[in-house]
């Protein structure tokens, strides 16, 4: 499976740009608007979370919020983007061979690219309020690494289980609004007990959004525990979702 991608590494590239051409084709902002969207939502929740219920994250918060809010928009909108992305090229899908997990990778794709340019914003903020960096930042492309893994392991699975089930689009973003709040995108896990407590600590977005602020913010290397267990999650989450894509893919044209 990996050898016959590479083969159409190609393709892969010219789908990518096809679809950040036609995500920004009339837009005014272009690639602004994936730095909008999570900086509009970092301004609403600081507003909330230090004058209406303060929350103690050891830096300022609009840091904090950005870091998290900048992981999960790159994964929330690679699922979106995927979940789609089978349906929406049935051309392709019907009469064209080529590896089909091309298209869900090249929606996880445009996903980190618009990834990469909001965390400029994430730089600024940082020199703003004087979040130094230090040798914990070179750790920073294994994070990023697990980060896709997992993101494009739950997006083969997704792009899969909407083109056969049709109830997964009246469900799906209510699925993602409850994960986002069930990871520590927004507020700290620490000292919070409970079923929500052991919810978000058996969540893989939560250690690695938290790697993330590790190695940015904090100027540390993350908890080893729980970061080699997301990085085992994230690997047997891209074996086992392209492994099931993989064999079903000889359905998918009778599906569309």
């Amino acid at each position: 499976m990996v050898r016959e991608q590479a083969e159409y590494i190609e393709l892969l590239r010219a789908i990518v740009r096809r679809d950040l051409s036609l995500r920004y084709r009339n837009a005014i902002l272009g690639f602004g608007w994936a730095v909008f969207a999570p900086l509009l939502q970092v301004i609403v929740f600081t507003l909330v979370f230090t004058r209406v219920a303060p929350l103690d994250t050891g830096m300022p918060y609009p840091v904090y919020a950005y870091a998290g809010l900048l992981v999960w928009t790159m994964f929330a909108s690679a699922l979106r983007a995927a979940a789609s992305s089978l349906t929406a090229n049935p051309d392709l899908v019907t009469k064209v061979y080529f590896p089909r997990e091309v298209l869900p990778f090249s929606a996880v794709l445009v996903a980190v690219l618009d990834f990469a340019v909001a965390s400029v914003v994430m730089a600024l903020l940082m020199a703003y309020y004087d979040v130094g960096v230090g040798w914990s930042l070179l750790f920073l492309p294994i994070v990023v690494l697990v980060h896709v893994a997992f993101t494009a392991g739950v997006a083969l699975i997704v792009a899969m289980a909407h083109l056969f089930y049709a109830d997964v689009k009246y469900v799906f973003e209510l699925v993602l609004l409850v994960w986002m709040f069930g990871s520590s995108v927004l507020y700290p896990i620490d000292g919070m007990g409970g079923t929500l407590g052991v919810i978000m600590r058996l969540n893989p977005m939560t250690p690695i959004i938290e790697a993330y602020r590790d190695v940015l913010l904090r100027n540390t290397l993350p908890a080893p525990g729980p970061f080699a267990g997301v990085a085992v999650v994230a690997l047997l989450t891209l074996g086992l979702g392209w492994l099931l894509f993989h064999r079903a893919e000889f359905r998918f044209a009778e599906e569309i």
